[in-house]
């Protein structure tokens, strides 16, 4: 890339002018469900039913308003039936039913003023969407004497498809300029600032085609976008940092811009390239999950990581060749010092004179490690206090309720959990299959209907009366209310007693708590070998990169406590309804199962992110001076700053996604920024140094077979450092007293 720095640059532009046709409309092809386990007896359920009994399972919604009049008034009821007989007629849309031509009185609100008329619109997700987009514009609005409003499932399910795309782009027109100030400060040159805001780009535009094409094989969950715009931006910013970061050190030390490159990518190129590989593994663990939900965050999230890293370690040296010194122009920051109060940095932009470059953390790292064990439980006894509230988590699934409560399919669903009786959506159904007599089916119903917690089972309905495909007597449905709510303990109780009650024919139990108890299950059971890959993978990179096997081991033990604070703000914040007024959200008492996986593997790679870039700068001083303590310190007063820096462009990146109208998107961003400002300002800047203290030169131990072994494969940064090291006695003077 180096040796002809132009024309590689001209290749990359244009694969990513191609990248941007490739990946234009992806988000269109796109779905907004994926929560629920595809092979789950609750979605065969779903499935069948959706087959047999399409009325049994309405997508869609229309809620007829009659305003000051009744819904029983001989123009209203008219009306509805012509609404009704229309919508019957539409290509696509079957399962008819209302209140007007039932009676049933779950479909009449209780003031009388409204009711509704229910639909399946079949399909797929996406094929379902697009025929919601052809008729919804033709039953909103006024009907002579009704108003009629969309919702149910499938709404939803559009509506926050398209409140995540605004969204956005909203977030991305917030943190691209923002992000932008930031790093000239954080640089200076606004020309150095640049660069990294470039990979970002070439990141997220290139995963965008990826995800395009993958739709073309697989279901691709809308959120994901999310993920691509924040790790694009974060992740691609961090590893420009770096590089640019080292390459400029280089250039200070007098270094010719090729010299200058060959040593940065041999010390940071390979720190990056590490980093890249631990918060892929991380993100790729969510691929043992059957919800398409959590594999299309791994889609995105690998294919990111590993654009962003391809960028910074491909294009990015190409672009330092042909700017040079010319890497530190248009210094901005000059505006705002005194001319004769300053002198080049280690990077080349000026500093106060008198200031060592990380004096501030050099002080830092002195203290803590002077005062190790205070620190190291003070610390970690915090974090784990912060922690406690997620002992409390409850699970439920995604609602309406994640869209802004003045979303048309959110009004319609509140309208109905408030003036219907009953509670929509909340009962549970069971699917009888192979056929059964009169008395058989009887019998069964007497039977669940004695079961605790069952307020009625209402059936049952089968094929020859329902008009199904698999003929009279084959399927049938009961539908049974349990008490509490729709997703309560008791609702999950009686799915399991519904399951174990024997039964003369097949059964299959859906319905929402249904759903949730196959998700939990789902999750538990493959939550440990996820939890495995992301571990072992982990120790053995780290184990690669330092040689040591307490090195590794501290990496994910603290790691992991970075994470309490952020999973204890879930529950805190986002089930129990703290700060729900500020923040513009709906709390609903529970927290949505798949969410604590998703972030847990996207902060905890984040996390190592900033672990690594840590850990290599200690390690390449410790190798240069054999001085345990003397390459701590030197380690956090030389990436200190830049970690820092690093970790609040990304958080207010993960920030500019919170401020997302749909609560998953808000919780997913403020929650991460969360957890990477606690990583790198407490983990990093206390946490670590102390533990390594205490440790003391134990850190880098290794068994003979392990040493060797690294001393083999192993991964160390080559090349020498931009300066000679100082000796840890000379090193040591310079540091405050007591370090």
């Amino acid at each position: 890339m180096t040796a002809r720095p132009r024309l590689s640059l001209l290749v990359a532009l244009v694969i990513t002018a191609l990248a941007v046709l490739a990946g234009g409309g992806v988000a269109d092809r796109m779905g907004s469900g994926g929560w629920e386990d595809p092979d789950a007896e609750s979605t065969y359920a779903t499935q069948v039913l959706e087959r047999e009994f399409p009325a049994s399972q309405p997508n869609l919604l229309l809620l007829v308003d009659a305003g000051k009049g009744k819904v029983d008034d001989p123009a209203v009821a008219a009306e509805a039936r012509r609404l009704a007989e229309r919508l019957d007629a539409e290509p696509g849309v079957s399962g008819i039913g209302s209140y007007w031509g039932t009676g049933a009185p779950a479909l009449r609100s209780e003031d009388g003023r409204q009711a509704v008329i229910a639909a399946r619109v079949e399909g797929d997700e996406k094929a379902a969407g697009e025929i919601l987009e052809r008729i919804a514009p033709e039953y909103r609005g006024t009907h002579g004497p009704v108003e009629v409003s969309l919702g149910g499932p499938l709404a939803v399910q559009h509506e926050m498809q398209t409140v995540i795309q605004e969204d956005l782009l909203r977030a991305e027109l917030i943190a691209l300029p923002v992000t932008l100030v930031l790093l000239v400060m954080v640089f200076g040159s606004a020309v150095a600032a640049l660069l990294p805001l470039g990979i970002g780009i070439v990141a997220i535009l290139g995963t965008n085609a990826v995800l395009r094409g993958l739709t073309e094989f697989t279901d691709v969950s809308v959120f994901a976008q999310n993920l691509t715009t924040a790790l694009g931006l974060g992740l691609a910013i961090d590893y420009a940092l770096f590089v640019v970061r080292r390459f400029r050190e280089e250039l200070a030390a007098g270094a010719e811009p090729r010299t200058a490159i060959g040593i940065t990518l041999r010390t940071a190129g390979r720190t990056v390239m590490f980093s890249a590989l631990t918060v892929a593994v991380s993100l790729a663990a969510m691929l043992v999950f059957p919800q398409y939900f959590l594999r299309s965050f791994a889609y995105a999230g690998i294919a990111v990581v590993l654009l962003a890293a391809a960028a910074a370690l491909i294009l990015l040296p190409a672009a330092l060749l042909l700017l040079g010194d010319r890497v530190n122009a248009l210094d901005l920051r000059r505006l705002f010092r005194r001319r004769a109060a300053s002198g080049p940095d280690a990077d080349g932009a000026e500093v106060t004179k008198g200031a060592e470059p990380g004096a501030g953390w050099a002080r830092t790292a002195a203290l803590v490690m002077r005062r190790a064990p205070v620190f190291a439980v003070a610390t970690a006894t915090g974090l784990i206090l912060l922690g406690l509230p997620f002992l409390g988590v409850n699970f439920g699934t995604v609602d309406d309720r994640q869209l802004p409560t003045t979303a048309e399919s959110r009004v319609v669903q509140d309208e109905l959990r408030a003036g219907f009786p009953g509670r929509p959506g909340g009962g549970l159904t069971v699917l009888a299959e192979g056929g059964a007599t009169p008395d058989a089916y009887a019998g069964y119903r007497e039977r669940i209907q004695a079961l605790d917690g069952i307020v009625r089972v209402d059936g049952p309905v089968t094929a020859g009366a329902g008009g199904g495909a698999g003929g009279a007597g084959h399927h049938a449905y009961f539908t049974v209310v349990p008490e509490g709510e729709g997703v309560g303990e008791t609702a999950q109780r009686v799915v399991g007693e519904l399951r174990a009650a024997p039964a003369p024919f097949d059964t299959s139990v859906t319905g929402q708590a249904a759903v949730l108890v196959d998700s939990k299950d789902a999750i538990a059971d493959r939550l440990p070998w996820a939890l495995a890959i992301v571990v072992i993978v982990t120790l053995v990179l780290v184990f690669l990169l330092t040689g040591s096997v307490v090195i590794p081991i501290q990496a994910v033990v603290l790691n992991a406590l970075s994470l309490t604070a952020m999973f204890g703000a879930l529950v805190w914040v986002f089930q129990e309804g703290h700060l729900s007024g500020l923040l513009g959200f709906t709390p609903t008492g529970d927290i949505e199962t798949n969410l604590p996986v998703l972030m847990f593997c996207v902060a905890f790679g984040l996390s190592m992110d900033y672990g690594v870039f840590l850990l290599s700068r200690i390690k390449e001083e410790y190798d240069a001076t054999g001085d345990h303590d003397h390459a701590v310190r030197f380690g956090l007063r030389r990436t200190g700053g830049l970690i820092t820096a690093a970790a609040v462009i990304l958080a207010v990146v993960m920030v500019a996604i919170g401020t997302s109208r749909v609560t998953n998107t808000k919780m997913l961003g403020l929650g991460v920024a969360l957890a990477v400002l606690m990583d790198a300002m407490v983990v990093r800047s206390l946490l670590v140094p102390a533990v390594m203290k205490l440790t003391g030169r134990l850190t880098w131990w290794a068994p003979g077979p392990l040493r060797r072994f690294h001393d083999r494969f192993g991964i160390s940064e080559g090349g020498a450092p931009a300066t000679p090291p100082p000796t840890p006695v000379t090193e040591r003077a310079k540091e405050p007293v007591g370090g």
